[in-house]
């Protein structure tokens, strides 16, 4: 027998393959195509204390090699997801939902952390605390962009959330590694990498910006071997589960982030472009271990000196 599962700080996943936030929507959308249940995990999209509607205008733009998005979070809230979505999915499921958390302001991360905290881990396993979002004190910079930023928005959301506390970088950050090692020492249980990267595209018709915002974020395959460079260097630097993302469209590409060093890894981009990706994924990583003789995905995890 080929063992999948791996362990995100005491949270048992089936295999290494998670749907990433903001592609998989509630996991309804998909729940046609397969049973979600066949997922280590669910990261459902990103959340905000109170709803929000998102960026105006165009939100996304295909370009070479993957995608770029300006939806601007576009979410019902916390208390939305967790009185009306959670129930829902996990009538679809019993997978490992993870909550992605994200806001502008440091009070807002701290009430939508505190009220999923309150929900049962059966329920909810991990928080995925997304600091790649403006933070308007600063002037809109990214919470993820200078590491004393980062260690602050962790130290203060490990302060009020007893659970799984996974934290995803930007890949915008100023140093990855120092990012890295500061939201493990602020209380991070576990990261992934990468988030989008800052991107822009120009309608040379309209001769102005594809988007309102002007910029917008960088994702799929075009993104995979900056993604699997960061995410080796972060594995190279701390001593917690690493969950590679970016640009993972075959069990190949999630092969090689798991030797790079990540424990699990997530799927997104490639949701749009094939909706069975992530079981095409799953399958090849066991068929994989099979043909190489490996009994468990723990064999192959990081051995990339």
């Amino acid at each position: 027998m080929i063992d999948l599962s791996v362990d995100i700080n005491g949270v048992r996943l089936k295999n290494p393959v998670i749907a990433a936030s903001g592609t998989y929507g509630f996991g309804a959308e998909y729940a046609a195509f397969y049973g979600p249940s066949r997922l280590g995990a669910i990261c459902v999209k990103g959340l905000t204390l109170n709803p929000k509607q998102g960026n105006a205008g165009l939100r996304v733009f295909e370009t070479a090699g993957g995608m770029m998005n300006s939806v601007g979070l576009q979410n019902p809230g916390v208390r939305h997801f967790l009185d009306i979505e959670l129930p829902r999915l996990r009538e679809l499921t019993d997978t490992v939902i993870i909550a992605n958390v994200g806001g502008s302001r440091l009070d807002d991360y701290a009430e939508a952390a505190r009220l999923i905290d309150a929900v049962p881990d059966d329920m909810i396993g991990i928080v995925e605390l997304n600091i790649s979002c403006p933070n308007v004190k600063e002037g809109g910079m990214s919470f993820g962009v200078k590491s004393g930023v980062a260690y602050e928005i962790v130290r203060q959301i490990r302060a009020v959330c007893g659970k799984t506390l996974m934290v995803k970088l930007s890949p915008n950050a100023e140093d990855i590694a120092d990012m890295a090692r500061a939201c493990v020492e602020a209380g991070a249980d576990a990261l992934s990498l990468i988030n989008t990267f800052k991107a822009m595209a120009v309608d040379i018709a309209r001769r102005r910006p594809v988007f309102d915002s002007v910029f917008a974020g960088l994702s799929g395959p075009a993104i995979k071997p900056l993604a699997l460079r960061m995410v080796y260097e972060v594995c190279k630097s701390v001593d917690v589960p690493v969950i590679g993302i970016g640009g993972i469209t075959t069990a190949e590409d999630a092969l090689e982030f798991i030797m790079a060093g990540a424990a699990a890894v997530q799927v997104g981009t490639a949701n749009f472009m094939n909706p069975y990706a992530p079981v095409e994924i799953i399958e090849g990583i066991g068929r994989y271990l099979r043909e190489n003789g490996a009994s468990s995905v723990r064999e192959i995890t990081g051995i990339i000196q």
